[in-house]
């Protein structure tokens, strides 16, 4: 694999810690700006906001610029942003410093998705997405744990100044190690770009997308209360079965990576209905300790067996003009983990219990498993059109 994939992959793991790490500072931030808990879990929903939002609308305006030079604007922009949150006096200050670092990750990431599928041959389209998965999928391991634990000794402004770090180190390499060329040999057009959203397989995939994210996120944001209140586990335990949980993650990306250059839907199917009989049994059997660990870490490896191959399959549906169409999934993944611990709270709200979220998770899977089969569905009408003799007009690819 080429170094500048692992140089995104890195620039990745700090963009990703940043998105996740207010979930550990929540308490020291409430308590530093006086305002309340609930407030500082906004800063969460304004991330992920900024990324559905901003992460199309730069993209699409930095879209004639060279591919390198976007990454580069991008991570300044980043630190800027993370500099300003680390001298925030103010709540306000704060959100609109979060604001502006989910608006330079969201183009970010977009771009680097086409950057790394660049930077190597069509067979290995999956495993290089991999690796920028699990640059997030190592943040969700390390570096959120690494930064609530800075945040408690050196103080919460210490965590992002500390990624802020990591996006300067990410930046050099940027620098030294993507090609000054790495963009079409034709100058990207808009149109061209917009034009790829008039193929409505995209569209099942985005969908696809949006519906994963939601069954996984939903489940995943009220893990601490199933093993504590259901599984009967002490709070101490949180910490490891979640660390559990993401080492299952980064096992699941890599052998998702490498199987679904041979098949990405095929590889959804599996990865979806295992998920789905991993995510089950965690909602039937969560009252027994043993089942709950071992649960969670296969729900991790189950899970993010399928996230390699969501982005290679928009990649595939928008090869001619991938750029804004890679921007908009990532903005997919965020709805769906928007949507998802919403409606998982909103069934614990209904008096449910802290297993419904998890079988919420299952129903929204079950949608995202039936879309992969209508998406099988629609390549085989559009071979079939495609097919010499035929007087059925082709789809647009």
């Amino acid at each position: 694999m080429p170094v500048v994939v692992y140089v995104l992959g890195l620039s990745i793991f700090g963009l990703g810690t940043t998105e996740f790490m207010i979930a550990g500072l929540l308490p020291l931030i409430a308590d530093d700006l006086d305002v309340s808990v609930p407030a500082v879990g906004g800063l969460i929903s304004a991330f992920a906001i900024g990324m559905v939002i901003g992460a199309p609308t730069l993209t699409a305006a930095c879209l004639r610029l060279p591919r390198k030079t976007t990454l580069i604007g991008a991570l300044i922009l980043f630190i800027a942003g993370q500099a300003l949150g680390a001298l925030a006096p103010n709540y306000g200050v704060l959100l609109v410093a979060r604001v502006v670092t989910a608006v330079a990750t969201g183009a970010f990431w977009g771009v680097a998705s086409v950057t790394a599928v660049r930077a190597v041959t069509p067979d290995r389209t999956a495993r290089a997405l991999s690796v920028l998965l699990g640059g997030l999928t190592v943040a969700n391991v390390l570096g959120v744990p690494a930064g609530t634990w800075l945040g408690q000794w050196l103080g919460w402004r210490a965590t992002f100044w500390a990624v802020g770090v990591i996006a300067l180190i990410s930046l050099v390499g940027v620098v030294l190690y993507v090609p000054a060329g790495s963009r079409t040999d034709q100058v990207p057009q808009l149109r061209d770009e917009l034009r790829t959203f008039r193929n409505g397989r995209l569209w099942v995939s985005l969908a696809t997308t949006v519906l994963y994210a939601a069954a996984m996120f939903g489940a995943f944001s009220y893990a601490a209360p199933l093993i504590t209140d259901v599984a009967g586990l002490s709070e101490a335990a949180v910490p490891v079965l979640l660390l559990m949980f993401g080492i299952g993650a980064f096992l699941g990306n890599l052998i998702g990576g490498r199987f679904a250059d041979r098949g990405a839907l095929t590889n959804l199917h599996i990865s979806f209905v295992a998920l789905l009989v991993v995510m089950a049994a965690l909602a039937t059997l969560a009252g027994y300790a043993v089942a709950t660990v071992a649960l969670l870490l296969l729900m991790g490896i189950t899970g993010y067996s399928a996230a390699a191959a969501l982005n290679a399959r928009v990649f595939l549906l928008s090869a001619q003009a991938p750029t804004l169409a890679s921007a908009v999934n990532t903005s997919a993944f965020n709805v769906g983990n928007t949507i998802g611990p919403w409606a998982g709270g909103a069934a614990i709200s209904a008096g449910l219990g802290y297993r419904a979220p998890v079988w919420v998770g299952v129903g929204m899977l079950l949608g995202a498993l039936a879309l992969t089969f209508v998406s099988r569905s629609l390549d085989r009408t559009v071979a079939e059109a495609r097919e010499p003799g035929r007087e059925v007009a082709p789809q647009p690819a």
